[in-house]
């Protein structure tokens, strides 16, 4: 680990959770030449994980899904509740459907899978310290294949997703399908700038922390979601 400002511009304060030393090691090497990601935690499991947290306070947590002592969503509930600035980044895999689905509900910010490229994996990490999420189209259509045909969608979502503009729900299906700003702007025929300003729009009338909760509501809340 490297002191947090050692280098120039703003530092990315990173976290690392896995319960596989080799995991945690290798995460280490892949940030330690990186001059705006400092790695200031690691953690074996989801209590550690919380406390860490607490402790450190990092901007970004990769952590992964399935943890001992404390279960990775329960420790992602936790690290919400009392860090609601620290964005969390669940390692994952294509198997875990089910736990996919309760992490973005438990408030996770992205998905990335445990086979990512290091550069993917850098991505990642700067894309979630900027306050985007990371919902990948291969991701989230797994989570559309196990999740569509769920009956007796909550109406306390479907009643917020009411108070969206028609343009505001159909830019909210779009994001639920995996779509960036610039794919939707090519869909509607508009600009990224006019999306942007949906989305955003879309997460205060909805009190969304990001465009992971939306894909939340659009489940939760029975939207039509658009194939991509």
């Amino acid at each position: 680990m490297r002191p947090a400002g050692d280098g120039p511009g703003p530092v990315i304060r990173l976290a690392v959770v896995d319960d596989q030393a080799l995991v945690r090691m290798g995460v280490r090497m892949l940030v330690e030449d990186e001059p705006d990601i400092d790695l200031v935690a690691e953690a074996a499991d989801g209590a550690a994980a919380v406390a860490a947290v607490r402790r450190w306070r990092p901007d970004v947590v990769l952590m992964d899904i399935r943890m001992p002592v404390l279960d990775g969503i329960e420790a992602l509930r936790r690290i919400v509740a009392e860090a609601p600035a620290t964005r969390v980044v669940m390692l994952t895999s294509f198997d875990l459907d089910d736990h996919v689905f309760d992490a973005l509900r438990a408030g996770a910010s992205g998905f990335l899978l445990k086979s990512a490229e290091p550069d993917e994996m850098l991505r990642a990490v700067r894309v979630v310290a900027e306050g985007e999420s990371l919902l990948s189209p291969a991701v989230t259509r797994r989570v559309i294949a196990r999740f569509a045909g769920r009956p007796g969608p909550p109406g306390e979502a479907r009643a917020r997703l009411s108070a969206l503009t028609e343009r505001e729900r159909e830019v909210v299906g779009w994001v639920a399908a995996g779509l960036s700003n610039d794919e939707i702007a090519l869909r509607l025929v508009v600009s990224a700038a006019t999306v942007r300003t949906h989305v955003g729009r879309a997460m205060t009338k909805l009190g969304a922390r990001d465009r992971a909760q939306l894909v939340v509501f659009a489940y939760q809340g029975g939207l039509p979601i658009p194939e991509g």
